[in-house]
């Protein structure tokens, strides 16, 4: 059985995403330096669903050690976390992505950042009760 894990940030409000990327994307604080290359510190050697937004925003060296898989709403999330049997599994985002996959998830890493801006994306706390919603 697969190891299914969700690792994403917010900030201070819950904020997750603008305009189809990571609100804070671009600053160059410690912080958020860090929580990208921790990201990729704990993904490397598991499997990494994403959507197509998300894997888009996947820089090339980051594909060599993990396994990249991108989901589309009509493929169900059993299933595919099924094609990776003993697997850790991280679940990229979005909101659809965990709001489909929330039930699955067993372990949530959410590091709170230091960003208080703009936001139209926010994280939904009933994804940690494994609750769908429309997000």
């Amino acid at each position: 059985m697969a190891d299914v894990r969700s690792m994403c940030a917010i900030g201070k409000h819950g904020q997750l995403g603008l305009n189809g990327k990571l609100p804070w994307e671009g600053t160059r604080a410690r912080e958020f330096r860090e929580d990208v290359q921790r990201f990729f510190e704990m993904t490397k050697g598991h499997v990494l669903l994403c959507g197509p937004r998300t894997r888009r925003s996947i820089p090339q060296f980051a594909y060599a050690d993990r396994t990249i898989f991108e989901i589309r709403s009509s493929m169900p999330p059993a299933e595919t976390i099924a094609m990776f049997p003993n697997r850790v599994i991280y679940i990229g985002g979005g909101p659809p992505v965990w709001s489909a996959y929330a039930s699955f998830i067993r372990h949530w890493d959410i590091t709170r950042l230091p960003y208080d801006g703009e936001a139209d994306r926010f994280f939904d706390p009933a994804w940690l009760c494994g609750v769908r919603n429309g997000n």
